[in-house]
């Protein structure tokens, strides 16, 4: 695996386990509605984490950024769609989203040599 998706996934594995050892009920909640909210329902998985990708991106979340990255790549969504995605986000949130976009098409481009070596 990439190191740079390698990475992230060990690393958000990791503290994931970290925090949510602590039981604290809130958190839990929390990340529980986050989950639910990315379900299929009136508006389709693939359109909810596009949104969530956009959201990210103006938010100027590396590590949102990638999460829906990750998934966008395992529910099929193209590189042409991602574009199209980074140009929603660089429109709305402006040019100081550049930087994220870089990381983000960096980060697409690992996920797609990783798949192609599969």
């Amino acid at each position: 695996m990439g190191d740079i998706v390698k990475e992230f996934n060990d690393y958000r594995s990791k503290m994931n386990d970290v925090i949510l050892s602590k039981n604290n009920l809130v958190i839990k909640r929390l990340w529980n509605l986050d989950t639910n909210t990315y379900m299929d329902g009136a508006i389709d998985k693939k359109t909810k984490e596009m949104l969530g990708l956009v959201a990210s991106m103006v938010l100027r979340c590396d590590d949102c950024i990638r999460y829906h990255l990750g998934t966008c790549h395992g529910l099929g969504i193209t590189t042409e769609q991602i574009y199209e995605i980074f140009a929603v986000a660089n429109v709305v949130g402006g040019t100081i989203v550049i930087p994220h976009t870089r990381r983000a098409a960096e980060y697409w481009e690992e996920l797609n040599r990783l798949h192609a070596s599969k």
